[in-house]
């Protein structure tokens, strides 16, 4: 039972990411999967939900309108579309699937926004 992140990487302000998270050993259309970030010294913060169809998604305030959260589950993946970047989306990302009672994290992935 895992999640596996990637996608990352160094970016300009203004550029563009997809992040993936495949998901193995569990029944993946099932369950709800969230993107969260911790930047250093920070918290971790939730980001971006899915729901097991993928027709309800929510997103903080901050990455509105610029982030974009939607899943393959024939492909057991769900993306994170990340628009517009700016400095401040500098973090590590995780994705996230609470699973019969188990809190399930990937490894995360660095996303870097500098010029």
């Amino acid at each position: 039972v895992q999640l596996v992140e990637s996608g990352g990487g160094l970016v300009q302000p203004g550029g563009f990411l997809r992040l993936s998270c495949a998901a193995s050993g569990f029944p993946f259309s099932n369950y709800v999967v969230s993107w969260y970030r911790q930047a250093p010294g920070k918290e971790r913060e939730s980001v971006a939900r899915i729901w097991s169809s993928g027709g309800i998604t929510n997103y903080r305030d901050s990455v509105k309108g610029r982030f974009t959260i939607f899943r393959d589950n024939a492909k057991t993946t769900v993306y994170l579309q990340m628009n517009s970047l700016k400095p401040e989306d500098t973090a590590v990302y995780y994705c996230n699937a609470k699973v019969a009672g188990l809190d399930l994290w990937g490894q995360g992935t660095q996303v870097t926004v500098s010029s």
